[in-house]
């Protein structure tokens, strides 16, 4: 690190990279560019340059070192940028040879930073080694502090990349403060696109709020698979329905100035195995696959998403053997020329087990080869950075293929610059709470049972299955609020499942049985009465209540098949 600084090829060359990848104009009939015009007329006010553009001319005055900053989007330790408790400073000196998070950007010219945490059920919780998300007043100042820091390197013009996995459902990082949304399966069942990208704007608006400009979401997975990992996190088993579903999502996200990211491509839902786990294997033919998994993915790309995350993948039907994350076949030929991306390709989280076996430097640099922009989630950040400066300098690294990704990720940053950020008062507003409210009704479905005034007469009595008593007590406390008599025993039993529960979780006095996850289990569930809500946010639970109350009428319909069950029992009309 030490090493004299050189700098990149000259602007023009950068210029040509771009006209090649659609990020700067297009080219005309001599093959030169043609940048977008600087003003709609000569006598109105001057438009800021193409976002392609000037992401063309900083490339060209950066240093090797900034180069290689700007792929690494690591995790740190701590809930602050520059002050950080005693274990967090020492997690960040395993992680990156520094103490607080804006030392590791000043260090390492880093691209962004994605906040962590996990929470109960989060089945990505195995690679969130630590939280720094506690509160949205604490998240603000923390995405303050990592700007501040970001505005003293080369690049300072442009803010740095704040990401999170904010989906909602059982994947919520920030849940505390904000409004909540129901799962992306919750939304699925509502299956109507304007709820889902009014709801997605306005999670969007308060992301902003927060200082956050990147969502690592929404899934774009198919589900073809009883898949744990993803579950409730897809729109459903259909292409076409989850298609217009993650558009929407892609729309709502980036027009309240969220930059969204379709994941994981191409497709963790056609599989059951976990990558957290092992290299999950997908089995499916090539002409399945076209027709069953890339469907949402073209969709949210014809929706202008500005991110595809890569799945730790093996996809036999194209790249044997290699995972999606390292494969050229996949992330070139698929994923560029024949579904037409051209904005920044993401890794998933290096840190997991699928591809975590070679050092972190070697694959950061197979990674970069293989056609990703961004590196996330490094397990050691400073072998991470030395592995990609060396491989730059000794040609295992072609410039020119760095010079795309670092272009790509500036691109994007000059997207996300001079937006106003919304005020924290945004936060839990009364117009995003009602869309909010409005999707997670509009999911209720009602699987078993007639439709009525009330799905079973009280009073009820709530139980849950262990671990399910936050829910239980909320339904208890929104069905009263509604008027329905609530008693601890003795009443009509109305129970609760939620992810990863299994049959041994089921109770057969039941008059009601409520999946608040996947609606598989209900297949095996003897209730007269079976609902299911996908979710089991708060927002889903007072829909419930209302449906319980017979408020509301449980109008969605699964999107997913459950074994001897319709897909509602209570359609709409």
């Amino acid at each position: 690190m030490s090493t004299p600084l050189r700098r990149a090829p000259a602007v023009l060359a950068v210029l040509s990279l771009l006209i090649v990848s659609g990020c700067a104009g297009t080219p005309d009939r001599e093959g030169t560019a043609t940048p977008a015009p600087s003003s709609p007329s000569s006598t109105g006010p001057t438009a800021p340059p193409d976002p392609g553009v000037r992401a063309a001319q900083l490339v060209g005055t950066l240093a090797d070192e900034d180069l290689v900053g700007q792929v690494l989007m690591p995790y740190a330790y701590g809930n602050s940028a520059s002050e950080v408790s005693a274990g967090s400073a020492a997690g960040n000196k395993r992680l990156a040879g520094v103490e607080t998070p804006a030392q590791m950007i000043a260090k390492y010219r880093l691209g962004g930073l994605i906040l962590v945490g996990f929470s109960a059920d989060d089945p990505t919780g195995g690679n969130q080694p630590t939280t720094n998300v506690d509160n949205p007043t604490q998240v603000r100042e923390l995405t303050s502090g990592l700007q501040a820091a970001a505005g003293k390197l080369p690049v300072g013009a442009v803010p740095a990349l704040i990401g999170i996995d904010q989906e909602f459902g059982v994947v919520t990082r920030i849940s505390e403060g904000v409004t909540n949304l129901p799962s992306a399966m919750a939304l699925g069942a509502a299956g109507d696109p304007a709820l889902t990208e009014a709801a997605w704007r306005s999670a969007g608006t308060e992301l902003a709020a927060l200082g956050v400009n990147v969502d690592f979401a929404p899934s774009a997975d198919v589900l073809g698979a009883n898949s744990k990992v993803i579950g409730s996190r897809s729109y459903g088993s259909d292409p076409k329905a989850a298609s217009n579903q993650v558009g929407a999502a892609v729309r709502g996200l980036q027009g309240a100035g969220v930059a969204a990211t379709l994941k994981h491509f191409p497709g963790h839902g056609q599989t059951a195995a976990d990558s957290h786990k092992g290299l999950p294997v997908v089995t499916q033919d090539r002409k399945q696959l076209d027709a069953s998994a890339l469907p949402p993915f073209a969709a949210g790309i014809g929706a202008g998403a500005w991110l595809v995350m890569a799945g730790h993948l093996d996809v036999r039907a194209v790249d044997p053997g290699v995972p999606a994350t390292f494969s050229r076949k996949l992330l070139t030929d698929v994923l560029r020329t024949e579904l037409g991306f051209t904005g920044v390709l993401v890794t998933d989280a290096m840190d997991m087990a699928a591809v975590a076996e070679q050092p972190p430097g070697q694959t950061a640099v197979r990674a970069l080869n293989a056609g990703n922009d961004l590196v996330l989630m490094s397990p050691n950040v400073t072998e991470a950075y030395d592995g990609v400066l060396a491989a730059l300098r000794d040609g295992s690294l072609p410039r020119a293929r760095l010079v795309e990704a670092v272009t790509r990720v500036l691109t994007l940053k000059f997207r996300l610059a001079d937006r106003p950020r919304p005020e924290m008062s945004t936060l839990n507003s009364a117009g995003h709470q009602e869309a909010a409210r409005r999707a997670a009704t509009a999911s209720i479905t009602m699987l078993r049972g007639k439709c009525g005034a009330a799905p079973v007469a009280g009073p009820l009595t709530v139980t849950a299955a262990d671990g399910r008593g936050t829910s239980r007590d909320r339904l208890i406390k929104a069905l009263r609020a509604a008027g329905v008599k609530v008693v601890p025993s003795g009443g009509k039993v109305v129970h609760l499942v939620g992810y990863n529960d299994g049959a041994g979780d089921l109770r057969a006095d039941a008059a009601v049985t409520v999946g608040m996850d996947t609606p598989y289990l209900l297949g095996r569930a003897k209730s007269p009465v079976l609902l299911a809500t996908y979710s089991s946010t708060a927002v889903s639970i007072s829909a419930l209540a209302d449906v319980l109350a017979g408020r509301a009428k449980p109008t969605g319909r699964s999107p997913v098949q459950v074994t001897g069950l319709p897909r509602s029992s209570c359609p709409a009309g």
